[in-house]
């Protein structure tokens, strides 16, 4: 018998009738129509996920063996452990593995570069460059740390705060105006 025709239909047996199944409620079935006592409900109810607490960012991985070209954005956190060429635009934390490649403008929370990376890094909270670590590129930082071996190339930004709000002159009250 091939698996494409239809099965013969077998007519059920007076003992078992199945419960109709009610269309608003996945989770019961629901009595026969004329048995019916209660009215359906009006809406169904999904259950609600608890929202995302900023320490649970969600990480995106890209493996050892991968290589990617293009533009990440958005929120969570990124570790980069193959290649990847493009831009990098995180509300997160971005971190670089050993052994591991980008090429690109980074902007994210906090960065810590374990492998290589070439392009400019703006706007980071902080800044760790590893033992391992190597940055062609430009830097700016509220903070920078760096390890014993590792190495960078062009210019560094780091330590300063808002130019704004440091140059505004303070009001008798102590805030800026």
């Amino acid at each position: 018998m091939a698996l494409w025709k239809d099965q013969p239909k077998q007519s059920p047996s007076p003992a078992f009738a199945p419960e109709p199944v009610n269309p608003t409620r996945f989770d019961a079935p629901v009595a026969a129509p004329e048995a019916k006592t209660e009215p359906a409900p009006a809406a169904v109810q999904t259950p609600v996920r608890p929202p995302q607490r900023a320490a649970e960012k969600s990480e995106s991985l890209i493996a050892p063996d991968i290589a990617i070209e293009g533009k990440i954005e958005g929120a969570g956190h990124v570790r980069v452990a193959g290649r990847f060429k493009g831009d990098i635009n995180v509300h997160g934390d971005l971190s670089i593995d050993p052994r591991a490649n980008v090429t690109g403008s980074v902007r994210a929370e906090k960065v810590v570069i374990a492998g290589e990376l070439v392009g400019n890094i703006d706007a980071a909270q902080h800044v760790e460059l590893t033992q391992s670590g190597a940055l062609t590129g430009d830097l700016k930082a509220a903070t920078l740390t760096v390890a014993a071996g590792s190495r960078m190339r062009g210019h560094a930004e780091f330590g300063w705060g808002d130019e704004k709000t440091a140059a505004a002159p303070k009001t008798a009250n102590g805030t800026a105006s």
